[in-house]
C-alpha cells in the first residue's frame, strides 16, 4: 500500500512536463489521479496510462484554463468520477519570454489568467470538494524570487502572486486542517525547457551552471518534494514557499 493509498488527486496541467512527472508519482504512491489537461488529450491519455501500468489508478479530464466559467467546467468533469478530493496540485500555467517592450496587453492578461486567476478559481470552487486533513499545492517558480532572466518579468509576476495566495490561503483553510504550500522549481528538463534553450549543448551548460549542484533538474525532482508535502510526512508544513531550484538561488 502507498503512502497515499485511499486519497484523491488532481493535477492540473499533468498531461506533460512537471504536471506529467507529478501525477505519475501521486500515482505511484497510491492516489487517484485526476490528470487534467487544457488542449492534448493524447499525452493526457498517455499519462494516465503510464498510471495505470504502473499499478495506479487515474482519469483524464479536459478543461481549458483561462477563460470565464473554466473552474466551473472543470469541477463538473471532476465530479462525474469522484465524490471528493484530498490533494490539489494547481500545476497548469503558460510563459512568456520576451522584453517588456515586446509584450503587449492581450498577452499580459492571458498568462495572468491562466496562472493566477485560474488557480484561484479553482480552488474557490473546489473548496467544498476539498475534504478535511487535505492538501493543496501550488507549483510557483524560482523565477519569482530571482532577476536571472529578466525577459520572463510578466511570468515571474504571475508566480510572485500565485505565492502571495498560497500563503494567504494557508490562513483560511488551516482550520480544516489542510495544508497550502508553493513549490518553486528552478530549469527543469522538459520539453518546453528544450524549446525555450533550442536544445544546444551551449544553453544546456548555461542552464546548469545556475545549480549549485551542476545539473538542470529533472520531473522526479520536483514530483518527489510533492510527494512529501501530499503525504503525512508534510503535515505541519504549511504557508511555505519550498525552494527546489538545485541552489539557483543561492
Amino acid at each position: 500500500m502507498g503512502v497515499l493509498a485511499g486519497r484523491t488527486a488532481l493535477v492540473t496541467g499533468a498531461s506533460r512536463g512537471i504536471g506529467r512527472g507529478i501525477a505519475e508519482r501521486l500515482g505511484r504512491d497510491g492516489a487517484r489521479v485526476a490528470v487534467h489537461y487544457g488542449s492534448n488529450e493524447a499525452a493526457a491519455k498517455e499519462t494516465v496510462a503510464a498510471i495505470e501500468a504502473a499499478g495506479g489508478s487515474a482519469f483524464a479530464i479536459g478543461v481549458e484554463l483561462g477563460s470565464p466559467g473554466d473552474a466551473e467546467a472543470l469541477w463538473e468533469e471532476f465530479d462525474r468520477h469522484a465524490d471528493g478530493l484530498d490533494i490539489l496540485v494547481n500545476n497548469a500555467g503558460i510563459g512568456v519570454s520576451r522584453p517588456i517592450d515586446e509584450i503587449d496587453e492581450a498577452e499580459y492578461d492571458r498568462v495572468f489568467a491562466v496562472n493566477v486567476k485560474a488557480p484561484f478559481f479553482v480552488v474557490r470552487h473546489g473548496m467544498g470538494r476539498l475534504r478535511d486533513g487535505g492538501r493543496v499545492i501550488n507549483i510557483s517558480s524560482g523565477l519569482a524570487r530571482t532577476a536571472v532572466m529578466p525577459n520572463n518579468m510578466a511570468y515571474a509576476m504571475t508566480k510572485g502572486a500565485l505565492d502571495v495566495f498560497s500563503r494567504d490561503l494557508s490562513k483560511v483553510l488551516g482550520p480544516r486542517n489542510i495544508t497550502v504550500n508553493s513549490v518553486a522549481p528552478g530549469i527543469i528538463a522538459t520539453d518546453n525547457t528544450y524549446e525555450l534553450l533550442h536544445a544546444s549543448e551551449e544553453a544546456w551548460a548555461q542552464a546548469a551552471a545556475f545549480s549549485a549542484l551542476g545539473r538542470v533538474g529533472e520531473t522526479a525532482d520536483v514530483a518527489d518534494v510533492v510527494s512529501f508535502l501530499a503525504s503525512d510526512g508534510g503535515r505541519w508544513v504549511t504557508g511555505s514557499w519550498v525552494d527546489v531550484t538545485g541552489g539557483s538561488l543561492t
